[in-house]
């Protein structure tokens, strides 16, 4: 189990190198993170209160910001995706 969150931080560190200014690299982390929580709803607000319950509020505004108006290229990150994914393809087609 370990070696998968380890695995996941390197992903999703990997992907940030895409997003410019390190403020939207939390954003990125903790939207990603709730997508993959086992929560009924996928929207920020449940997606905040169960990544830090004492803070919802705050951390609702953050992960909003990030999905709704921070600037960052689409392109850009799905390129990231494209260079972790593509080795990993390519392994397992030989």
């Amino acid at each position: 189990m370990r070696e998968d969150v380890d695995d996941f931080d390197a992903y999703l560190n990997h992907l940030a190198q895409a997003l410019g200014h390190a403020d939207r690299h939390v954003g990125l982390k903790g939207y990603c993170s709730g997508l993959v929580m086992p929560l009924s709803r996928k929207s920020v607000e449940p997606m905040a209160a169960h990544i830090d319950p004492l803070h919802a509020s705050a951390k609702h505004q953050s992960l909003h910001h990030f999905v709704a108006k921070a600037e960052w290229s689409d392109r850009a990150v799905l390129q990231r995706v494209r260079e972790w994914v593509m080795p990993a393809l390519d392994l397992h087609a030989a």
